[in-house]
């Protein structure tokens, strides 16, 4: 015993550094055979070698994709059971009255990747911002029969909070079946949380991606950043909308953000329920089924007056995973005369790059506007970073000048859309599970057209002239920062 001691005593050093050592290079080989984003396998490495303890320990919380990989994997895949309601008949079969023949292959990739039908007789109605949208909420839930179904990122304990937690509590009162399912990290954002007021109602609330003593720290970096509310299972709203009064009430004497929401009826509606329902049994064990949830006879939208050809694009850090980055690569691929985007979070990776690029190249009007005042001053500064990427291939870039905008918004040669959860960055791509909805309209792609050009007539272009024109310290930051924009 003395002996082991006497060796313990003068050889710590060494065992310490060859311990460390072995589990850090453990961890490197790992980040390099399972990434296939290269970015993001060379900057696991790098920050494993460069700091083995610190790196190999915020590897394992952050850096390993356990959904795709093991038991979570699995429950989340088994929770897919319920069924997909009046696909067969409201199914499109022939795009030709809702989109030109170039646009006709991205129904076929659509097909593939989305897992559920393009759909017909269902309608779809843009809300701008918290002042169209919360009081639509507002009222979907106070006028349902039967059931409403929920889940946000962010559900905040603030006045709007809690107007649309007492109509939620009133519901339940009232005998109708209500689920709110808030991410883990989201309900912290304000305290105390929105979750205690909903549980005193008697309101059915779950967390995703927690346990019981807390927040699963293996799976902290994959977010569920979906905004869903359905009523009666016939009526839906769905876009970038978070519950938080910001969006409805000035900030610090200022006006308030802005965002975009969509308001949905038809069978499409059976899609997005389908989503919520998958996410429920995933984090409650919970099955919902039944006409409660999915009734047996779903009528066309009453008010739809032009063809809408409609579906839901699900994607996550599971077997959904690129499903937005394919269905985006697609677009700018048929696109023959514009691509409009607006995005608060502009940070796409090379693939999307190149299509970008490519696009402009040839001769397709590309127009990318994001905020010039942005909420997360980290990823405006690696979006900074790397703008000069897309700049000199004819692509035009417009910082929007006032209110920060949260919409997320994409539309193809007046006649495609792409709208829903997701940014164009690493979090939404890969690592956040997202919905959203890709939609033949040209109503819907026209107020998208208005949208951004309305933003642009208030916004300065970026230029590779004034990205060369800041101070050399804050392009050497920006760049710095922009080395992490996979993890931010």
């Amino acid at each position: 015993m003395d002996t082991l001691r006497d060796f313990l005593a003068e050889y710590w050093p060494h065992l310490a550094f060859l311990t460390t050592f072995g589990i850090s290079a453990i961890a490197a080989v790992h980040a390099a055979m399972s990434k296939r984003d290269v970015r993001a396998a060379i900057g696991w490495v790098a920050v494993i070698l460069f700091s083995p303890l610190f790196g190999t320990f915020f590897y394992l919380i952050a850096g390993i994709n356990r959904i795709r990989q093991d038991k979570v994997h699995q429950e989340h895949n088994a929770a897919i059971t319920c069924p997909i309601q009046h696909g067969g008949r409201h199914a499109v079969t022939n795009l030709g009255p809702f989109a030109p023949r170039h646009l006709w292959s991205q129904k076929i990739l659509g097909d593939h990747i989305s897992g559920f039908p393009l759909l017909t007789n269902s309608s779809i109605q843009a809300l701008d911002g918290g002042p169209e949208t919360y009081p639509a909420m507002l009222a979907a839930i106070r006028n349902a029969r039967h059931s409403v179904a929920m889940t946000s990122y962010i559900f905040d304990c603030d006045a709007i909070g809690k107007e649309i937690a007492e109509a939620l509590i009133d519901a339940r009162k009232r005998g109708l079946e209500v689920r709110v399912l808030i991410d883990a990290i989201g309900a912290r954002y304000s305290h105390p949380p929105i979750t205690s007021m909903l549980l005193r109602g008697g309101v059915q609330t779950a967390l995703f991606m927690n346990t019981a003593f807390g927040l699963r720290l293996a799976y902290a970096n994959l977010r569920s950043h979906r905004k869903i509310m359905i009523i009666d299972g016939t009526l839906a709203l769905t876009g970038g909308m978070n519950i938080r009064e910001e969006f409805i009430t000035p900030a610090k004497g200022g006006t308030p953000a802005r965002d975009a929401h969509f308001r949905l009826e038809g069978p499409i509606v059976s899609q997005l329920m389908h989503i919520f329902a998958q996410d429920w049994k995933f984090s409650t064990h919970e099955t919902l089924e039944g006409p409660p949830w999915f009734p047996e006879d779903l009528p066309p939208a009453p008010d739809n007056m032009h063809p809408t050809a409609i579906r839901v694009v699900a994607s996550g850090p599971d077997q959904n995973i690129g499903s937005t980055h394919n269905m985006i690569l697609g677009a700018l691929a048929v696109a023959e005369r514009s691509v409009r985007i607006h995005t608060p979070y502009f940070l796409p990776d090379q693939p999307l790059i190149a299509a970008l690029n490519t696009a402009a190249r040839r001769g397709i009007a590309v127009d990318i506007v994001i905020p010039s005042n942005n909420n997360l001053r980290m990823v405006d500064y690696a979006m900074t970073a790397q703008l000069d990427q897309i700049l000199g291939s004819g692509c035009r870039v417009w910082r929007a000048h006032g209110i920060f905008d949260h919409a997320k918004l994409l539309t193809v040669d007046g006649a495609w859309s792409y709208v829903g959860t997701s940014n164009l960055d690493p979090r939404s791509l890969r690592l956040n599970f997202e919905v959203d909805m890709e939609v033949y309209d040209p109503a819907l792609a026209a107020w998208i057209t208005r949208r951004i050009d309305s933003a642009i007539t208030q916004s300065s272009p970026e230029t590779l002239e004034t990205l060369r024109a800041r101070p050399r310290l804050k392009q050497l930051r920006n760049r710095l920062i922009w080395l992490a924009s996979p993890y931010l």
